[in-house]
């Protein structure tokens, strides 16, 4: 069975379900087009220009971004923005998607094309925020979509009891299956994310026995980190906080979204990873993604054979009993088809035996999600 374990659905990028207003989802999709590596473009020539002026660093106010006219152009399924009297777009979401959406229709379509049988559905606050969505889109497929629930980080500070009560209701009520969790992606504080005021969150959370997939940074002071070009460090020390959440919570299943922040390391053209990076993995319950096309194909061309090296150590460190095949999809399709996402480990690892092969492409997922016990249930019928 093959399961991408990091994948999307999401409505329009201009719609309201899950937000208070469709002028706080825009600001929501502003600020994550400002952070991301792929490059502004202005409309009429193409020429590259700046993309930071839709958020300057570390600026978490999302009320109080630049007004820059920054809207959807529905159509041509891409953000727009006005600079200094020129419109400019950026191709965080691919270009093939109408109104910046990618419906769970459009996610199994791919997937049958592929020959993927399985998809876990990932969340972001700039991709939607509505557990009913998510849940109708498993309704609509079961046994082929599976989704975590969403967790307001940036509220748990201050409204810890609703984000509980709303954390339990995803899992309980709507039937999801996994938490997600951006550690200090959209944090309100720089505290450590593992204890203090976060402490009766995870008292909960740990106790609702599904799996925590968690999205690390390069640390609270990311504006910092980057001024001192110390982002490995950064990174490095939010292994350290990691670690000592799995140590209070030894029992829970867990997982690192995306693998490391490869780009960080980077050397020329190899990725030379610190030997740090493998402490964490000594705890058995700890998983991590293999998901390179959507990080770095904006540098390597398929069948990325610069990474290869990469993915030994990965299974030498790690075991192929503790990776998972993960796409990002629809977004890695700005530089690969979904197809080439699974050729690039399945065809040219050769160095991986068929055992290896099989539980990075579907088995490790499945025993992280429990599909054998909810194929019992009749839930995966014709998917195994």
């Amino acid at each position: 069975m093959i399961i991408d374990s990091h994948a999307y659905c999401f409505e329009p990028a201009d719609s309201l379900p899950g937000y208070a207003s469709v002028a706080e989802h825009l600001r929501w999709v502003q600020a994550g087009q400002a952070g991301h590596y792929q490059p502004a473009l202005r409309l009429h020539d193409r020429a590259v220009g700046p993309s930071d002026v839709l958020a300057p660093k570390g600026k978490r106010d999302l009320s109080d971004l630049p007004d820059l006219s920054f809207r959807i152009d529905a159509a041509a399924g891409r953000v727009v923005w006005t600079y200094e009297g020129e419109e400019y777009t950026k191709h965080y979401y691919p270009p093939n998607l109408r109104n910046c959406e990618f419906t769970p229709e459009s996610l199994i379509s791919e997937m049958d094309y592929a020959g993927v049988d399985v998809a876990l559905l990932h969340t972001n606050p700039m991709l939607g925020r509505s557990i009913a969505y998510l849940a109708q889109c498993v309704r609509k497929f079961p046994g082929r979509l599976y989704s975590m629930a969403p967790v307001d980080e940036w509220r748990i500070r201050d409204d810890t009891a609703a984000v509980i009560r709303e954390l339990t209701a995803a899992i309980s009520e709507g039937g999801l299956q996994a938490i997600k969790f951006n550690a200090n992606g959209y944090m309100v504080s720089a505290d450590p994310w593992d204890d203090g005021f976060y402490r009766p969150f995870w008292e909960v959370a740990t106790s609702l026995d599904v799996p925590i997939f968690f999205s690390l940074s390069t640390g609270p002071g990311r504006g910092d980190w980057e001024a001192s070009h110390d982002l490995q460090r950064g990174y490095l020390n939010e292994l350290k906080i990691l670690m000592r959440w799995m140590e209070r919570y030894p029992d829970n299943v867990c997982s690192i979204t995306h693998g490391f922040p490869y780009r960080t390391f980077l050397a020329g053209e190899r990725i030379v990873l610190p030997d740090e990076v493998w402490e964490p993995f000594q705890n058995p319950n700890l998983s991590i993604e293999v998901s390179f096309p959507v990080r770095i194909g904006d540098m390597f061309d398929f069948p990325y054979r610069e990474v290869i090296p990469t993915i030994e150590a990965m299974v030498e460190h790690i075991g192929a009993g503790h990776l998972l095949y993960g796409t990002d999809m629809p977004f890695q399709n700005r530089h690969c088809t979904y197809r080439q996402s699974r050729d690039h480990i399945e065809r040219y690892c050769t160095f991986l035996s068929q055992e290896q092969r099989d539980l990075i492409m579907g088995g490790t997922a499945a025993r992280i999600l429990k599909l054998e016990e909810r194929s019992g249930q009749g839930l995966l019928k014709g998917h195994r």
